[in-house]
């Protein structure tokens, strides 16, 4: 058949078989390349899945390790049982996970802003307990009472008061300390719990060495 053709016939069959040669060689390195990246895409779509799904782990496992504190809430409450808490949780928020107060409970003697520690016992009075103390309202885990809050004397034996339990005006009769400062020492305790020792003081603003000093020998802890 080609012998048939001219010159220029073979030449014109040639380009043209040349182009067509290059459309599908293109053809076939282009749908090549589509499918490299399709596949780079879905590559690329794993590794953020992946990613995602570690933040997430990293994210629960957090969530995980925070720090709680577990506390056995018994009386006045409609759940009794143990709870668990955040770390830093009051007693107003024990109550409310042991399913809050029954009709019959008195929290009249009980500091509700008492920041709670791991391990203790929360007893809720009710009004039918014919003798109730402070210390009979919290318990440690060894079973030592470490809050008596109110309607008890806040001055030990030899009249140092207990800055643990002092009100305000009690505190102002302190050597050096007005109002402003008993006041700023009750908001510390509300806020940050019972002082471990005396010198722990000294962390309230405004209160510093010198100030302590004139205090330390008619303050205590206990």
């Amino acid at each position: 058949m080609l012998d048939n053709l001219t010159i220029k016939q073979k030449r014109i069959f040639i380009i043209v078989g040349i182009f067509v040669a290059i459309g599908l060689i293109y053809f076939i390195y282009s749908g090549i390349g589509e499918e490299e990246e399709i596949d780079l895409e879905e590559d690329i779509l794993i590794s953020n899945q992946v990613a995602s799904g570690d933040n997430t782990s990293t994210q629960n496992t957090t969530e995980l390790e925070e720090d709680i504190v577990i506390v056995h809430v018994t009386g006045a409450v409609k759940n009794p049982g143990i709870v668990k808490l955040k770390e830093g949780s009051r007693i107003e928020d024990a109550i409310e996970a042991a399913g809050g107060l029954t009709e019959n409970a008195d929290i009249s003697d009980v500091n509700l802003a008492y920041i709670l520690e791991d391990g203790i016992k929360l007893r809720i009075p009710s009004t039918s307990d014919e003798t109730i103390t402070n210390t009979d309202i919290l318990i440690e885990n060894n079973g030592e009472n470490i809050i008596e809050e109110t309607n008890t004397s806040t001055n030990n034996s030899n009249g140092s008061i207990n800055i643990n339990k002092a009100t305000e005006a009690e505190l102002d009769t302190l050597p050096g300390i007005g109002p402003s400062l008993a006041s700023k020492i009750v908001e510390y305790r509300e806020q940050n719990g019972k002082f471990s020792t005396i010198e722990d003081i000294k962390n309230v603003t405004g209160i510093g060495e010198s100030k302590y000093e004139s205090i330390k020998d008619f303050i205590c802890i206990k």
